[in-house]
């Protein structure tokens, strides 16, 4: 099958989150991220070259175009397109009860009003290396189906599922037992307390941190020292570095 202008068209659509949304489906590139993705979620649609094609099964329900380099660079959204792209339908949410569920057996990433798109895909690498599973966003956080973010993730995507609602009510909702960890500039030494194996991490705003609103329901506010104590350093992490540290932290193993 040809690569038509009209199927460009309603690919290059979805680089809008308006699009996007309408027609749940959101563009993947490359063959790592592709391959991950296919492991988990059959596409709609792969455009890609015979040499990807050749080296990789797809599924029969799936839309096959095969294309040259050329023709490839007028769908993809790099500058460097990379063999093949492919159109992935969203995956499922959540509910809230099933949210409060995993915060009482594991541990959960909860992002409030993450901005960044190359932010929230480094973040969704990072729990999935530290094995987090789930993360829950506020709803005025970057969309994790913008090309950015799946580009960011390198397929974690696959196996890190994303949540978004309203943050207050869910950890408003969690029974008292469900700790609630948030970084914070005056928290406690997170070195120096203990920390659970399961519960909800709240990471903040690149520029504002967490909001005041979610402040108010943390049970454990902890902070990430600088070093040496009291010295003059940076302002501030980057969330992402932020929270890999704080992940890692989560997962040192106790004695």
């Amino acid at each position: 099958m040809p690569l038509s202008k009209n199927k460009i068209k309603e690919i290059r659509r979805l680089e809008q989150k308006k699009f996007r949304h309408t027609d749940r489906l959101f563009i993947a590139e490359g063959p790592k991220t592709i391959g991950e993705l296919l492991a988990v979620s059959p596409p709609k649609t792969i455009i890609a070259t015979s040499q990807w094609l050749c080296e990789n099964s797809v599924p029969g329900s799936t839309e096959v175009i095969e294309v040259g380099q050329e023709e490839l660079q007028k769908v993809s959204l790099q500058k460097m397109p990379q063999q093949v792209l492919g159109i992935f339908p969203f995956f499922t949410e959540k509910t809230a009860e099933e949210i409060c569920q995993l915060a009482e057996k594991e541990l959960c990433l909860v992002l409030d009003g993450i901005q960044d798109p190359g932010n929230l895909g480094t973040i969704i690498r990072i729990a999935d290396w530290f094995g987090i599973r789930h993360i829950i966003c506020s709803c005025d956080s970057v969309d994790v189906y913008n090309p950015k973010t799946i580009q960011a993730t390198m397929g974690s995507l696959a196996r890190v599922n994303l949540t978004y609602t309203d943050l207050a009510t869910i950890i408003g909702s969690l029974p008292r037992h469900i700790p609630v960890y948030g970084t914070v500039l005056d928290g406690d030494n997170m070195y120096e307390i203990p920390l659970s194996k399961q519960g909800l991490i709240v990471m903040g705003n690149e520029g504002n941190g967490i909001s005041k609103e979610i402040q108010t329901l943390l049970t454990h506010r902890i902070l990430i020292p600088n070093y040496p104590p009291q010295s003059e350093t940076a302002e501030s992490l980057n969330v992402a570095i932020a929270t890999a540290i704080v992940c890692a932290e989560f997962r040192r193993p106790t004695c």
